[in-house]
């Protein structure tokens, strides 16, 4: 998103071949000076985000109507964006593409408004299949048809085969594939109905999400952007962290921690940040391709950064139902610890090579001043009003408001002009991710409506055989391929879909082999375990041993355990479960961006830091280490869900463990790291790593710091070997 920001400050006559529509059409400058067709254009993607805002806010649209008009403008947007354009002018396609787009227009605003008849002609005839007019089978089509050809255009190929495959699916592959993937097929008109009518499809949840909460964000972080408070947030990160060791890498962390509460994007962090943290850590000393994997991996980290967390915390909290803010609050120390972990990592690095702060620039207090209200005043509003339970929408919706006012009693007012780019900038960033979550609504549609998501389910339980780490793996690698190819969003909807009802169930077990091992006394719930071949049950009232509890949990056959598991475990901790599990596969969803060979946040780095691509994947990798440490934490711990004092617990001594985790990777710490520091750097980070175990706990970050302590008297002993 702020990339595009360096680009509406440029003077009309710098455009060239390379320069795309969408970035012109945020460039107020440009679109003046060409009235025609720019003017018009810009007018409506105004009026569009001021529509985002009083749809949430004031007019009382129906979910389908709101959902429709959403789609309509995005898809005509979507497909006059994606038109070829260069300095001379527009081809013959743009004006194909201005139809095109104003017929998935009309088609979505006519799915919206045929739903009633769609429901009275076919309860006329009862017994019958869904009636559909010849104009209701061609707005459906070229909806979907449309839905898909933007997506190509906007993200590749990856996401219109998946839906290809998901319709097909459901019409005709389903009963043709083998085994637990084998599922009837539907007639045509069901699939159509289903697709544009459920809950789970193209009009429903999904696309919910992205017309009540992430557009509005988008447009909240274009008027932070515009307002100058992004200039504040890099201004600030370099007034606390300029004068530490290393420090330009740290203004980097925190810059791109900060940043991540505007707009959520790994690509958009890193194009944004990075043009300016980049060159400052490479003048600062740092190696091309490590200051790229910093911004790269800080970058990724804002998208885990509350209250915004990119499209995440929307889409969780709409498939898990629990509140938002709840979501936001349990996100706090992970993202904390995340970060720590790149700062780590900085330090060992710019210890290892000697790196000072003699090279780091002024910071600008204009600008810092002159954003500093329009950042902090906004954000705190929004932030209060999510934890006190108002909707997401509204919030953002207020923060705007807050925003505008509050603007005037600084340098950078937002009067009608600044508004006016504000609302260009924010609805142009979202076009890809509104039109891909209608995309993903029909495969989201097709999964549910065949069972696929219980088949997988099914599939990681029997692999894993009750195995949480074996889980774990599986998902991980699932994530890292299907990140190859699809947007961090993208793949956390299709994950979430398919693994995490599996992992959220695998939790709960642990919990029950905890009252086997004690002994299960209510009998209705000890009867269940009736249904069970093993010579085990014999044993559930009166307690098992461990290895005996996760036997008899292991034989339990899929369907069983998923029915059992309301009777033995309360409604609370399988929320729990289930947030716990969804945070899981949303954090492992994010290492497609710093993860070779397709690294999408890391190859934007290389191309600011002008470094190997793939090298600088290879070191982002390495940095962004906290996307698998953290993930597990969640699993084996209750980093979610415990009490205050058990999270910043588990959190401390985490820290320790991290820490020896980053020497390892870089064979250093304060200074060089002797043979016989290894394992006990190892002993030291696992022990810390124990959940709960105060005795283990201490033991290790005790030897952890005494590592620390030798190393840096090591590096010293060198320095004056050296001197002398």
């Amino acid at each position: 998103m702020a990339s595009t920001d360096s680009d509406i400050d440029s003077n009309s006559a710098s455009y060239d071949n390379e320069t795309s529509f969408k970035d012109r059409l945020v460039d107020l400058d440009f679109v003046l000076s060409k009235p025609f067709p720019y003017v018009p254009i810009y007018i409506v993607i105004c009026l569009f985000g001021i529509w985002h805002i009083l749809t949430n806010v004031w007019l009382n649209e129906g979910g389908l109507w709101q959902n429709a008009i959403h789609f309509a403008g995005f898809g005509l947007l979507g497909a006059i964006t994606t038109s070829k354009v260069d300095k001379h002018g527009f081809d013959k396609r743009f004006w194909f593409n201005v139809v095109f787009g104003c017929l998935i227009a009309f088609s979505a605003l006519w799915i919206a408004h045929a739903e009633n008849g769609v429901y009275a002609r076919t309860l006329a005839k009862t017994g019958q299949s869904w009636q559909f007019t010849i104009v209701d089978w061609l707005a459906g089509g070229i909806a979907i048809v449309g839905a898909i050809e933007l997506t190509r255009r906007l993200t590749g190929w990856i996401i219109p085969i998946l839906v290809i495959l998901a319709l097909s699916y459901n019409l005709f592959l389903g009963e043709l594939m083998p085994g637990a993937f084998r599922a009837a097929s539907l007639p045509i008109d069901d699939v159509l109905f289903r697709s544009l009518y459920n809950d789970e499809g193209m009009f429903g949840i999904i696309t919910t999400i992205s017309s009540a909460n992430i557009t509005l964000f988008m447009i909240f972080g274009a008027f932070l952007v515009i307002s100058g408070a992004s200039d504040f947030v890099i201004e600030l990160s370099k007034s606390i962290a300029g004068k530490l060791r290393g420090g330009a890498a740290f203004v980097a962390v925190m810059s791109s921690a900060l940043t991540g509460t505007i707009s959520g994007s790994a690509v958009a962090n890193t194009a944004s940040t990075g043009v300016i943290t980049i060159p400052l850590m490479k003048s600062n000393g740092f190696r091309g391709q490590f200051a790229a994997g910093v911004e790269a991996s800080a970058s990724t980290g804002g998208q885990l950064m509350p209250p915004i967390m990119g499209a995440g915390a929307f889409i969780m909290a709409s498939y898990t139902g629990i509140d938002y803010g709840t979501i936001v609050a349990v996100s706090v120390v992970p993202a904390m610890l995340y970060f720590l972990s790149v700062g780590f990592i900085v330090r060992i690095e710019a210890m290892k090579y000697g790196i000072g702060i003699e090279q780091a620039k002024p910071v600008d207090r204009k600008k810092m001043l002159g954003g500093a209200l329009n950042f902090i005043l906004p954000l705190g509003v929004m932030t209060y009003l999510l934890v006190s339970g108002r909707t997401p929408s509204y919030a953002a919706s207020i923060a705007i408001g807050t925003l505008i006012v509050v603007s005037w009693l600084t340098p950078n007012k937002m009067g009608p002009r600044n508004i006016s780019r504000a609302l260009a900038l924010g609805v142009t960033t979202s076009i890809m991710t509104a039109v891909l979550l209608v995309a993903v609504g029909l495969i989201n549609n097709a999964v549910t409506t065949s069972g696929l998501a219980n088949t997988f389910a099914l599939m990681i339980a029997q692999w894993s055989q009750g195995s949480l780490w074996i889980a774990l793996i599986l998902v991980t690698l699932a994530s890292l391929v299907l990140g190859m190819g699809l947007p961090v969003t993208a793949a956390y909807i299709v994950l979430s879909i398919l693994s995490a009802p599996a992992l959220a169930g695998m939790l709960a077990d642990g919990l029950i082999v905890e009252q086997l091992v004690a002994g299960i006394t209510d009998p209705v719930a000890a009867a269940s375990f009736m249904l069970v071949d093993s010579p085990l049950v014999a044993k559930v009232a009166t307690g098992m041993s461990l290895p005996e509890a996760r036997e008899l949990m292991a034989s339990l056959p899929f369907e069983l355990a998923v029915v059992m598991r309301p009777s033995l475990v309360d409604v609370e901790s399988m929320t729990t479960f289930l947030l716990t599990a969804h945070l899981i596969v949303f954090w492992l969803s994010q290492d497609s961006n710093v993860t070779p060979p397709v690294c999408l946040a890391a190859f934007t780095a290389a191309g600011i830091a002008k470094s190997p691509p793939m090298a600088t994947g290879v070191e982002a990798w390495k940095i962004a280490k906290g996307l698998y440490i953290v993930p597990i934490l969640f699993a084996y711990t209750p980093l979610i869900g415990g009490d205050f004092l058990t999270v910043a617990r588990i959190g401390f001594f985490s820290l320790f463990g991290i820490y020896a985790f980053s020497t390892l990777l870089q064979r250093y710490s304060e200074g060089p790291l002797q043979w016989w520091m290894y394992p006990l750097m190892i002993l030291g980070g696992a022990a810390a790593f124990y959940p709960l175990h105060w005795v283990l706990n201490v033991t290790g970050a005790a030897v952890v710091f005494c590592m620390v302590l030798l190393s840096a008297r090591s590096a010293k002993q060198s320095q004056t070997v050296l001197a002398d």
